[in-house]
């Protein structure tokens, strides 16, 4: 399996922790949390990810601006949304983006 970095942000930290655990549970997949939206850009140019998952809590506008922010760096980011659903659907959501790792 391919390694994925993830950056993850949302306001309910126990669903943060959640979604950190199930995507760890993937072999060469790591995720970090965080709940400030202010230090998610700063993050993003510090330390490049592959993913950016934007989960429950976040307003509208920040994620226009962090899905535009996210698509604009040198080394692309790609974004989901993710709002529940369980670990099925967050990694078909992952493999939508990345299908040569569903192989």
């Amino acid at each position: 399996m391919e390694s994925l970095s993830f950056l993850v942000v949302g306001k309910n930290t126990d669903i943060l922790q959640t979604l950190q655990r199930i995507i760890e549970n993937n072999e060469g997949w790591k995720a970090e949390i965080m709940s400030d939206e202010m230090h998610c850009q700063a993050y993003l140019l510090e330390k490049p990810v592959d993913v950016l998952l934007l989960s429950s809590g976040l307003e509208a506008a920040f994620e226009k601006e962090m899905k535009i922010f996210a698509r604009s760096l040198e080394k692309r980011v790609e974004v989901i949304e993710h709002y529940g659903g369980g670990s099925g659907l967050l990694k078909s959501e992952v493999y939508t983006v990345f299908p040569e790792l569903s192989i």
